[in-house]
């Protein structure tokens, strides 16, 4: 996408009309982090919101018949065909003998099925790249896609892009929906530069060297968020940043070269948006995904009491460091590749997978993580670049780079990257 392309999230847009009565919304990714709290929000708002379909990978079968039942849904999907009689038991102890159990639909399409079917807003709560079909489906469909899948727009790039409709995609992520608000602000030809926050992960101010020795453990308690394996780990390298900084430019058509990312330890301030004039706009809140949740299903409306505000009665103390780039080289690599586009961001997406899996295993080192990232990238990253991608295109992209990964830190043949966990956080108590 081009600097002077038209954004596709653009928040002065509304894709969909208004609709009488509760939206109609489907779930995907239910039983994750971003899920859970999506539930959550719907729940405590019957009358703005109805969820007709729900999908999951498998894993919490008991909990996917627990928010199908008190949902009211039509349909639910598992990736894992292997728990359908499972999930079809766990349904009718909650549904009881004498009533009709929604429709079940199981296989590795089952999302993507899903996220096809006639309703307002699609949130995709999905991790990883196995999101990128469902992403599609929803847009082809004409739903607003509310979007926490941030894999399925970095790999996808191109084709993501040219199907969305501006102002068709709403961002869920955190640093997203607070570009998404702040934009309000302006208009786009004002727009200076996107500042993108992070909270500097668990080793902020260590150097290089001192990274060198880092373990799986220290690496996974990560100071502000609870997250997945994966996106602790990405947060940790801020591989997880630079991903968002993709994303950015994806979204809101700004140039690699106009996009900052600051660390903010507290994580109070989610990102920022500076304009022309010298103004700086920030979207602030307590580190809680509830927020973006609800803007990203109930937009253009906000959710009163979808989150707590912050306590402006008590004192508090927000801090902002450059990004040490030497001792965290994963940004500066992502906008490499998010420059390169094509299949490149796939190729960094897919081979930092296999490089956490390597790192929690014990086989690579902490540095050796973005290392061999960027190796991976060198090798692969410049093949079938342009607009002209295919989804055939990214899953081969994908497909060669974790051969070379799992090649490249010893663990060929082994069964590859560990599950990411739901797609966002919660804060730790």
């Amino acid at each position: 996408m081009t600097a002077s392309a038209a954004p596709v999230a653009d928040p002065h847009l509304r894709f969909a009309p208004p609709t009488e009565g509760p939206r109609e919304i489907v779930i995907l990714g239910s039983t994750g982090s971003i899920g859970t709290q999506a539930v959550d929000v719907v729940l405590r708002n019957p009358d703005r919101f109805r969820v007709t379909a729900l999908s999951a990978a498998g894993g919490r079968v008991g909990l996917l018949a627990e928010q199908a039942h008190l949902l009211g849904v039509t349909a639910v999907g598992v990736a894992d065909p292997s728990r359908t009689e499972e999930l079809r038991a766990a349904l009718r102890e909650r549904y009881g003998a004498a009533s009709a159990l929604p429709e079940i639909v199981a296989g590795p399409d089952a999302a993507t099925q899903l996220a096809g079917t006639p309703c307002h807003t699609v949130l995709n709560g999905i991790t990883g790249s196995i999101g990128l079909a469902p992403t599609i489906a929803a847009l082809s469909a004409g739903s607003v896609l509310a979007l926490a899948n941030k894999e399925s727009l970095i790999v996808g790039g191109p084709l993501v892009t040219a199907l969305a409709a501006p102002g068709q995609i709403v961002p869920v992520d955190s640093e997203h929906s607070a570009l998404f608000q702040a934009l309000l602000g302006g208009v786009r030809r004002d727009v200076s530069r996107l500042v993108v926050t992070a909270s500097g992960g668990p080793f902020r101010g260590r150097t290089r060297a001192q990274l060198a020795e880092v373990t799986p453990e220290e690496a996974l308690a990560h100071p502000t968020w609870s997250m997945g394996p994966v996106i602790t780990i990405n947060s940790a390298t801020l591989v997880n940043k630079g991903l968002e900084v993709i994303e950015a430019h994806l979204l809101y058509a700004i140039p690699f070269e106009r996009i900052e990312v600051v660390v903010h330890p507290q994580s109070y301030v989610h990102s920022m948006v500076e304009f022309t004039d010298g103004s700086t706009l920030a979207q602030a809140g307590p580190p809680d995904m509830r927020g973006p949740i609800a803007l990203g299903i109930g937009w253009p409306d906000r959710v009163p009491g979808a989150a707590p505000p912050c306590d402006w009665t008590r004192a508090h103390s927000w801090e902002f460091f450059p990004l040490d780039t030497e001792a965290f080289p994963a940004v500066p690599l992502a906008c490499h590749v998010g420059s390169l586009g094509g299949v490149a961001p796939a190729v960094y997406n897919a081979a930092n997978e296999e490089c956490v899996a390597a790192f929690l295993a014990g086989r690579l080192p902490f540095t050796g993580i973005v290392d061999t990232v960027a190796r991976v990238v060198e090798e692969q990253g410049s093949d079938a670049a342009g607009t002209s991608l295919t989804v055939p295109d990214v899953l081969e992209a994908e497909t060669r780079a974790r051969h070379r990964a799992r090649e490249l830190t010893g663990t060929a043949g082994t069964a590859g990257a560990v599950g990411g966990g739901a797609s966002g956080a919660v804060r730790k108590g």
